[in-house]
């Protein structure tokens, strides 16, 4: 596939020094920032293959990450749910949310999310319950309509995919209401669901989840990481149309962000690399291993300022810790959501442990500050 014409427009990478420049209107953002409590951080975790990597290293890499992230006071740690691909190792979510739950302590592990048009809403009750037992008050459940994958393996996962997509609000129900003590007295019964603790998260990545979110009040995670352009759309419908239930009083909204820290703004903007590859990838059909770091050539800018990966990885935060503190303080007054859930797709699990360290402190700072 020949590569798409390409539009020079201004680099979202930070250059040295930046500073973060503020009009009236953002310096009255920051200061309502200022009065939320404590902006909770986590991780999303797709355990993707790195060159050169096994499938069985990189599941144990996704566990150093998980077990660093609860020593920093992460909140959560959440697996996202693909298949038919050589280089993503999260197909099974469920087994994964165990495996890392059985290995540390404190942090919340979940999905982010199951794909509940592949799945039985009895089956994934029945696996989540399970879970909520043996990891007591640890386990999320995020729900989402997309199928994770390509049509045909859809299609082969589940043959009514499309029309358990459109029923998408009525499988939610189901798997609630399997959860519920109240389903006791059912003739179809999820036992080792019922009555646990699991809360339940609605997952999207346009404004239709944000209606469905409101209406149900469940807290909702948007994927900003890669579908940028909807987000204020979606946060403004989502809290406007926010209806209290028994399980949230008020909105409680989650936003997914690149989120690449480095001792320098150029060792950052190194590794972001390796996800500008990789996107560039997807987008041409070109399903390769995630690529090594490499210097930031003008060719990689250019792929970077096409309008379509750039409109898809806008919400990245790349640099030195100042960097990308600034730019977080910044993207928190704009949004108004309450937890950021970092996306880090990096070569090496060691860049990986130590941005994420970085991110942990940048998110105590502002915290501290606030």
């Amino acid at each position: 596939m020949t590569q798409p014409e390409l539009h020079k427009e201004q680099m979202f990478v930070p250059k040295k020094n930046e500073q973060l420049k503020c009009t009236q209107n953002e310096n009255q953002q920051i200061n309502e920032f200022m009065d939320k409590q404590n902006i909770a951080y986590s991780i999303l975790e797709l355990a993707i293959v790195s060159q050169g990597e096994t499938l069985q290293k990189t599941l144990h890499n996704s566990l150093a990450l998980a077990k660093d992230a609860e020593a920093n006071h992460y909140k959560r740690i959440w697996f996202a749910e693909h298949h038919n691909s050589d280089n993503i190792g999260s197909s099974a979510t469920s087994i994964l949310i165990g495996y890392v739950a059985e290995n540390t302590a404190t942090i919340r592990v979940g999905s982010g999310g199951i794909m509940l048009p592949n799945h039985s809403p009895l089956i994934v009750a029945e696996q989540f319950g399970t879970l909520a037992h043996l990891y007591p008050n640890r386990i999320d459940l995020g729900l989402g309509r997309a199928p994770g994958t390509d049509q045909p393996t859809a299609q082969a996962i589940r043959s009514d995919f499309m029309k358990a997509a459109q029923l998408f609000p009525e499988e939610v129900a189901k798997i609630q209401q399997y959860f519920s003590l109240e389903n006791k007295t059912a003739g179809v019964r999820a036992t080792v669901a019922e009555g646990t603790d699991v809360p339940v998260y609605i997952l999207g990545s346009s404004t239709d989840s944000a209606h469905l979110a409101a209406k149900k009040g469940l807290p909702y995670a948007f994927a900003s990481h890669f579908a940028s352009t909807s987000l204020h759309h979606a946060l403004k419908i989502y809290n406007q149309e926010f209806q209290p239930s028994q399980f949230l009083s008020k909105p409680y909204s989650i936003a997914g962000v690149n989120v690449y820290v480095a001792d320098t703004d150029e060792e950052a903007e190194k590794l972001f690399t390796s996800l500008i590859r990789m996107f560039v990838g997807v987008l041409t059909g070109a399903r390769d291993p995630l690529q090594p770091p490499t210097e930031m050539t003008e060719e990689l800018k250019e792929m970077f300022q096409h309008p379509t990966v750039n409109q898809m990885l806008k919400y990245s935060f790349v640099g030195s810790k100042q960097t990308v503190k600034n730019k977080i303080q910044a993207f928190l007054a704009e949004t108004g959501v309450d937890e950021l859930i970092a996306v880090s797709t990096m070569y090496d699990i060691n860049d990986r442990i130590k941005s994420a360290r970085l991110f942990a402190e940048i998110m105590m700072e502002l915290n501290e500050e606030k």
